[in-house]
């Protein structure tokens, strides 16, 4: 396993280092003050915009997209420390470079399964940043982590499809730049539980879909929140269905793998952003007559942090590598293991870093509670940590059944 970048990669990390420094870190408190004097939590804040015309200029735009007809072409592996990188301000970087979640996944369908006329309708007002999109899978009224209990219909009516159903934790649905929606939904009650779904686009102002209320992750409101939808009776052209009929499992399998791996990557991210915050606040505070940089407790955290840091990075790099030589399939355990190490470490060193600021780490004053929500979300978001340990388990027993031969 070679995880070397490539001198593209390397010249991009550089570039990449030198905006947040020089324009993401200091723009946080602007935006934070004009979503405030906004008054709408679903603002689109002036200072976003100067942000993407700045990455736009330094070639630091669709990085995620490995499809080099719509995207930056890198591999996996190279993407990965970019995307590292954007998780210390998750609020900004991603969407300054155009590479935030839900539109990467969404984008990455419609470059493999979208039509011509699709692609053109929303691919690339997404890819130019002139839109936003969201997802709609999860229900409320069923154990959406089994993706073979959702019920929503989608039913063929001549040469329409009518959708019915609830959906909730559609990310991003409530900013006015959100126009469409990919549903997933029955459309072959029938078939073989993982043929009976599929996939289908959605435009937000159809008649019918009714944002009914914005979910808070942790008491907080994020900008596009996280809304519950309402399909109630919408009817799209019939040309709007992604790929066949039967196959949405198949293509959401499809956007996680990548899409998974992204959101671990910026998980990586967060926790050295806390990571910083805690050594510099330890160095710079006394507590008993010393600085509490001398405290032994701290000490381990500091070390532990540190050995959790890498070891998940480098689980990571390795997941990155397989997808680029093996493909998603050939990733899938390392894609499960992940989904779990990275939210999980990111946790532990925000929640040691809020321990050593006090009082000061869960306030807003400072970053560390939204980085933990965020975080803490990540062990549900995209499989429960249980789906994916379960995942794991069961491949790695088959390894041990009668003429199997258990090696890796």
């Amino acid at each position: 396993m070679d995880f070397s970048l490539s001198s593209r990669a390397e010249d991009l990390k550089a570039d990449l280092l030198d905006f947040m420094d020089q324009h993401v870190y200091p723009a946080e408190a602007v935006y934070h003050q004009q979503m405030a004097d906004a008054g709408d939590p679903n603002f689109h804040p002036p200072v976003l915009e100067d942000l993407k015309k700045e990455a736009r200029s330094r070639g630091l735009w669709n990085l995620f997209l490995p499809d080099e007809r719509w995207g930056a072409g890198l591999p996996t592996l190279d993407y990965a420390p970019l995307a590292e990188i954007t998780g210390r301000s998750p609020w900004l970087a991603p969407e300054a470079l155009n590479c935030s979640a839900p539109d990467t996944g969404n984008m990455e369908i419609l470059a493999m399964f979208g039509t011509p006329d699709q692609q053109q309708r929303w691919l690339v007002p997404l890819l130019e940043g002139e839109i936003r999109s969201c997802f709609s899978m999860t229900e409320p009224d069923v154990a959406s982590s089994d993706a073979t209990n959702i019920r929503t219909s989608i039913t063929r009516h001549g040469d329409t499809y009518v959708i019915q159903g609830r959906k909730w934790w559609s990310s991003g649905a409530a900013n006015p730049r959100c126009k469409v929606a990919i549903v997933m939904g029955v459309t072959n009650p029938s078939a073989d539980p993982y043929h009976r779904q599929s996939m289908i686009m959605v435009p937000l102002d159809a008649p019918g879909v009714n944002i009914e209320r914005a979910l808070e992750v942790f008491g907080y409101h994020e900008r596009g929140g996280h809304p519950q939808i309402h399909y109630d009776g919408v009817r799209v052209p019939a040309s709007n269905l992604l790929g066949e009929e039967g196959s949405g499992f198949a293509i959401a399998q499809a956007r996680l793998g990548p899409g998974r791996i992204h959101h671990c990557m910026r998980a990586i991210g967060m926790a050295e952003r806390a990571f910083d915050l805690m050594c510099q606040r330890v160095l710079g505070r006394e507590t008993f007559g010393r600085p509490i940089a001398d405290h032994g407790v701290v000490q381990d955290w500091i070390a532990e942090a540190r050995l959790r840091i890498e070891q998940a990075r480098l689980l990571v790099l390795k997941a990155a590598w397989l997808i680029d030589t093996v493909g998603v399939r050939g990733a899938r355990v390392e894609i499960s293991a992940i989904k779990v190490v990275a939210p999980r470490t990111a946790v532990w060193v925000i929640d040691r870093a809020i321990q050593a600021f006090g009082g000061a780490g869960v306030s807003e004053d400072f970053p560390l509670a939204a980085l933990y929500a965020h975080a803490r979300t990540l062990q549900i978001a995209d499989g429960p940590d249980e789906v994916h340990m379960r995942s794991l388990a069961h491949r790695e027993l088959r390894r041990y059944q009668p003429g199997a031969f258990p090696r890796r």
